[in-house]
């Protein structure tokens, strides 16, 4: 076996290697003008024969059949053309019939090769329809292990001219959709030690390798490189190019067998692998442990999120929806394994004794995936909200002036104990074409990891999944609340002394509420039938909810009229704790609370006695959050007052607090509901995310003091 730099060193591994997959790629067999490349085959042979000569058991996959094939069926049907038959419009060759000629080609070719070294090959082909067959399975095991105990280099291909696939570079589906898929699928079956993908680059690059800031990356870290590279085009004749070989790399490594891909017009490149040399991109499962490396920096990752942002708004409108109906699909398909992980942080949260408020808000009840995947759908049914014209003006004849609306940029978005917060506020950013990160409370970090993933994972390619960050690290936090220049919004979910502390600690812009102590004011007319089913609504629907009652007010007139006491029987018949303000506590011996500006997340609330609706409002005014507020009242004039004077984001006349929601008031969704007076106000949906640019277009003119142009400033917005 080869001796090399490989001691101590993240690929001291390859000194144990023994049986070996080596896949050749289409861009290695062939040279630029699709003929073989019969230097680079020659140096590739004589390496696999000095690995046969040291006992090492090599399979072959190669690829290169139908490119071969197009190149001599072209050369044919060009000799028997005549000048007429040139001059008509050339079809393509039928890629099967292509496969059927390349693969004896190719063959051929090795066959020559290996005998010349005195080196003994067979052909297997294969599709992807045969392993479908657990018995053909068992028998191509048992025939390779054979042929590899004889000293035999069995060289495997897909037979394209029989697959069952609609074209040979077109359809990826099945159990292997392409030569590294299937070198990756024949290195699990067979329990190799190691898969080296050879290609016509180096290796894994952070970006194009023909752009000269991409870099080469020696080993692949999933939580590091996931989402963050961008990939240049597609192989310029295999299928899929670096893209496939790294998804195929990925799929081997994380099942056990380590992955190397380099290049393939290095005459000694996997003689190199075998002695340890740090050539190629290292794929391993452990590598995350061998490789020292901090998490991708607070900027990296506010900086990876713009970028992957600015190409979310270069898709088209129906891209964009796509992705987003992609997502709610791959949470339903999911449903069972989020449910799994969310049932892991509830368990834990139960046992480490958390408030039942905080679980409450935890669990994700049944029903809630399917919820969640109904409301991004609407989302995505809704008018494309980048890029809408909302004024056009002429400012002068042939300059032209339009007002649009335009994504914020990165979003910071720190929540405790709703993982259901995750996916609404990921839908609404995809939707707003805006960056993302997500650090969400260590209380559901099982269950904000696996729906990061199923998120992430339906996000393309060309965005790139590091659209949507998770920040894992608590340490992270104030660090990205520096970043002023990067991100462009924070907006935190959770408690009063969680808000509290993100607004103290920031230049950053931030959106949200630091609790919601909502109000139900029931008036002297109410109807009495109508408020008890309001005032339960409001507590008891969802306590520990932003916008559940915190506070009954009831006019003084309903305590001698015995609506007070009605209103309180039905609460206390729901099992609501109830706290009194001084009236009340008088007047119903119940124990006053702290505090008149208390939020209780669950079943419990404060009431208290007014005089008159004026009364309710200043009590509202001085104890409530601005959050959410309403009046139960026939009086109509009341109910105006209280609607026009209440300073609250949202206020409702006879109906519950719970209202006070983005899906329920057709945003599709919401990042968050906002007691801010600037930018946005009340439950923040897509609107919320997006600010404006304008637009200006013109034919050449100047300013040049105003003398030349006569402004018009006319609004062209509904021509």
């Amino acid at each position: 076996m080869m001796n090399g730099g490989a001691a101590d060193t993240p690929r001291a591994f390859v000194k144990e290697v023994k049986r070996i997959v080596i896949k050749v790629g289409t861009a290695v067999v062939t040279r630029g003008d699709g003929r073989l490349a019969l230097g680079r085959l020659g140096a590739l042979c004589e390496q696999i024969k000095e690995l046969n000569y040291q006992q090492y058991e090599v399979i072959v996959v190669t690829s290169g059949a139908v490119g071969l094939g197009r190149q001599r069926l072209k050369y044919r049907k060009l000799v028997n053309s005549s000048f007429a038959d040139l001059q008509k419009p050339q079809v393509d060759l039928d890629g099967k019939a292509c496969a059927a000629v390349g693969q004896n080609c190719i063959m051929a070719l090795y066959d020559t090769l290996f005998s010349q070294l005195d080196v003994t090959s067979a052909q297997l082909l294969v599709t992807d329809s045969d392993f479908r067959d657990k018995d053909f399975r068992k028998q191509l095991k048992h025939t390779l292990e054979s042929l590899l105990s004889l000293r035999v280099v069995p060289i495997i291909n897909e037979n394209d001219a029989v697959s069952t696939r609609r074209a040979p570079y077109e359809d990826s589906s099945g159990i292997f959709w392409d030569n590294d898929s299937l070198a990756a699928l024949l290195a699990l079956e067979l329990k190799a030690d190691l898969l080296v993908l050879l290609s016509d680059v180096e290796g894994l690059y952070s970006g194009p390798p023909s752009d000269p800031e991409s870099k080469l990356i020696r080993t692949y870290i999933e939580r590091v490189h996931l989402g963050g590279i961008t990939f240049g085009d597609k192989s310029r004749v295999g299928r899929g190019g670096m893209t496939a070989k790294v998804k195929a790399a990925v799929m081997a490594a994380k099942a056990g067998v380590p992955v190397i891909i380099t290049s393939g017009f290095d005459p000694e490149s996997i003689v190199k692998v075998l002695q340890g040399d740090d050539v190629g991109t290292l794929f391993h499962r452990d590598a995350h442990l061998w490789v020292k490396t901090k998490e991708a920096g607070a900027r990296d990752m506010a900086v990876a999120a713009r970028e992957c942002s600015r190409r979310l708004q270069a898709l088209s409108s129906e891209d964009r929806k796509k992705i987003l109906l992609d997502i709610a699909n791959a949470l339903e398909a999911n449903e069972k394994v989020i449910k799994v992980e969310n049932d892991a942080d509830v368990a834990a949260a139960e046992q480490a004794g958390m408030e039942k408020a905080l679980i409450a808000r935890l669990a994700l009840k049944p029903g809630k995936i399917t919820s969640l995947a109904k409301s991004i759908r609407v989302l995505a049914s809704m008018v494309d909200p980048v890029g809408h014209v909302l004024k056009t003006t002429e400012l002068a004849d042939g300059l032209v002036l339009e007002k649009t609306s335009s994504p914020l940029g990165v979003l910071l978005i720190v929540f405790e104990a709703r993982p259901d917060a995750l996916v609404q506020i990921a839908s609404l950013a995809i939707r707003s074409g805006n960056g993302l990160l997500l650090k969400g409370g260590k209380e559901a970090r099982r269950s904000n990891a696996i729906l990061h993933k199923v998120i992430t994972d339906a996000i393309p390619d060309n965005v790139g999944r590091r659209l949507i960050g998770l920040v894992t690290s608590r340490d992270e936090i104030p660090d990205l609340l520096k970043l002023d220049d990067v991100i462009d919004l924070v907006i935190p979910r959770g408690s009063n002394k969680l808000v509290s502390s993100i607004k103290a600690s920031t230049k950053i812009p931030v959106l949200g509420h630091a609790d919601g102590v909502c109000h139900v004011y029931v008036d002297k007319s109410a109807n009495m039938q109508m408020a008890k089913r309001v005032i339960v609504d409001a507590k008891v629907d969802y306590p520990a909810a932003c916008n559940a009652m915190e506070t009954l007010l009831v006019h003084k007139d309903l305590v001698s009229s015995g609506g007070l006491n009605e209103l309180v029987l039905e609460l206390r018949n729901e099992g609501v704790v109830l706290h009194g303000g001084p009236r009340a506590s008088e007047e119903l011996s119940i124990p006053e609370p702290a505090s008149l500006h208390h939020e209780y997340s669950s079943l419990a609330c404060t009431v208290e006695i007014v005089d008159d609706v004026h009364a309710a409002i200043d009590h509202i005014h001085r104890h409530g959050s601005a959050h959410t507020d309403c009046i139960i009242s026939e009086d109509l004039q009341v109910a105006e007052t209280f609607l026009r004077q209440v300073d609250s984001a949202a206020v409702f006349h006879n109906a519950s607090t719970r209202f006070s929601d983005g899906a329920r008031f057709g945003l599709g969704a919401e990042v968050g509901i906002s007691t801010s007076r600037i930018h946005a106000r009340g439950p923040v949906g897509v609107e919320g995310l997006l600010t404006t640019r304008w637009l200006l277009r013109g034919s050449g003119q100047i300013v040049d003091g105003d003398k030349a142009i006569t402004y018009t400033h006319k609004d062209l917005t509904s021509v």
